[in-house]
C-alpha cells in the first residue's frame, strides 16, 4: 500500500434517497417521475426492498399531452 492510497480523497457518494422509507440506497430503483411546469421533472427513487410496496407512477414518456 502506498501513502497516496491512504491519504487520497474518497470518491463521491453514489446512490439516492428512497422516497418510501427515507433511507440511503446505493442501488436505487426508479419508482416514478413527476413533471413540473417551472423546470425539469423529478425522478422518484426507491430501494429494491420497497419496489413491491410502492404504488406505481408514470415514467417519462408514458404520459402524452393532448391524448
Amino acid at each position: 500500500m502506498t501513502r497516496d492510497a491512504l491519504t487520497a480523497t474518497t470518491p463521491a457518494r453514489t446512490g439516492a434517497l428512497c422516497v418510501v422509507c427515507g433511507t440511503w440506497t446505493t442501488v436505487p430503483v426508479e419508482l416514478g417521475y413527476v413533471e413540473r411546469a417551472s423546470g425539469p421533472g423529478v425522478t422518484l427513487w426507491g430501494c429494491p426492498a420497497e419496489l413491491t410496496t410502492a404504488s406505481p407512477a408514470p415514467m417519462p414518456g408514458e404520459v402524452q399531452e393532448g391524448v
